[in-house]
């Protein structure tokens, strides 16, 4: 015998019968052999005990191997009686490493099922795809505008947005229209409770707007895709930022990025950070559109230049007024153009319970339809 352990676990009384049928040996004087009740070799042989580490030792001196032989033989032989449950065990802690499943199952967006086997169905379900380890994908080729891939906590927000926009009933898009209702957004930006009417005015233009509840560490600010073979836009909304000028300036970029037709083929993800650098021409052209749409550029860079660093809120407020602008969302590109995030942090107002209350929205207190 060598130290090697089999492929195949046997029980290691089958190796014993084998040794001492080698030697023609009898289970009654082994047993005297090493001091133990011939009951307890029968037992060995009959794979009804386990090996001890004072019977390894035994073993080893009378037929000349190591005790750990016998050890890994009794260990293998052990863990092949309960492979089938540690491997659904493994498939589950797989499937939960990967995705969010409490969450998604807090949220409703898949079934409280009671066994693994049904929950794993579900979440492929949501996902469409048949294996926990396939590739995510909506029907067109991912697409973001940051170094990192996309993490499944974001597929998961995101498939829940497609969900959703999908069941919405909207006018054909036109972008015709979706550029004659500026102006008409623009004059909601004055303010707070008027933004409950965004919902309809993007409707009328064929936008889709969805607003879903972000999973904590989704880092997730919105989205941008089409559906119907790209004919069919989509805003989706995590409202991450509840302040007056951060929704605007989200709601903003995402249009821009409909009127340039970014996302077609594709899904644009966008995470807002104040001091990101190195961004694509995509996204700094969504920038730029929808901070000139918050205040206008030069207007704002004027005004600036004129009052800084002596900033005070009697000018804030009136240039606010001649802007036709929310003080809160002045206050808020004050502070992106200057990077002073303290200032006039009290004029911007709270704006997520307005917007949820027009917009179909699953979060918030609010429960998404069943789909």
């Amino acid at each position: 015998m060598t130290n090697i352990v089999p492929a195949q676990a046997f029980s290691p009384g089958e190796f014993l019968r084998d040794e001492l049928e080698a030697r023609d040996w009898t289970q009654a004087e082994f047993a005297k052999m090493i001091g133990r009740p011939p009951r307890l070799v029968s037992e060995l042989i009959a794979g009804k005990r386990g090996i001890t580490p004072e019977t390894a030792h035994e073993l080893a001196a009378a037929f000349g191997t190591s005790a750990q032989l016998w050890m890994n033989l009794d260990a293998a032989y052990q863990l092949s009686l309960v492979a089938p449950q540690t491997e659904r065990i493994s498939r589950e802690a797989a499937l939960r490493q990967r995705f969010p499943v409490r969450e998604m199952q807090k949220r409703g967006w898949i079934p409280n099922a009671d066994t693994f086997e049904e929950i794993e169905q579900c979440v492929l379900g949501y996902f469409g795809i048949c294996a926990a380890n396939d590739v995510i994908a909506l029907p067109h080729a991912a697409r973001r505008n940051h170094d990192e891939e996309l993490s499944t906590i974001q597929w998961a927000w995101i498939f829940r947005v497609n969900q959703l926009a999908t069941a919405l009933q909207v006018s054909a898009y036109s972008e015709i229209s979706l550029r004659a209702s500026v102006s008409d957004l623009e004059k909601l930006m004055t303010e707070p409770e008027e933004i409950r009417h965004i919902p309809k005015i993007l409707a009328e233009c064929g936008v889709r707007l969805v607003i879903v509840e972000p999973i904590p560490g989704s880092k997730i600010d919105g989205v941008c895709f089409w559906l119907k073979s790209d004919t069919a836009p989509v805003i989706g909304l995590s409202l991450k930022g509840d302040l007056i000028d951060r929704f605007w300036f989200t709601l903003w970029h995402e249009i821009e990025h409909i009127l340039r037709g970014d996302g077609k083929g594709g899904i644009i993800v966008d995470e807002f950070d104040d001091n990101s650098c190195g961004i694509d021409a995509a996204e700094k052209a969504a920038d730029e559109g929808a901070t000139n749409r918050c205040v206008p550029t030069k207007a704002m860079k004027d005004f600036i230049a004129r009052h800084s660093p002596m900033f005070s809120e009697k000018n804030m407020i009136g240039f606010a007024k001649i802007m036709k602008r929310h003080p809160g969302i002045v206050a808020g590109q004050i502070q992106r153009h200057t990077g002073r995030w303290d200032l006039f942090k009290k004029h911007q107002p709270r704006v997520r319970q307005i917007i949820t209350e027009t917009a179909l929205t699953d979060g918030y207190g609010r429960t998404g339809p069943k789909l």
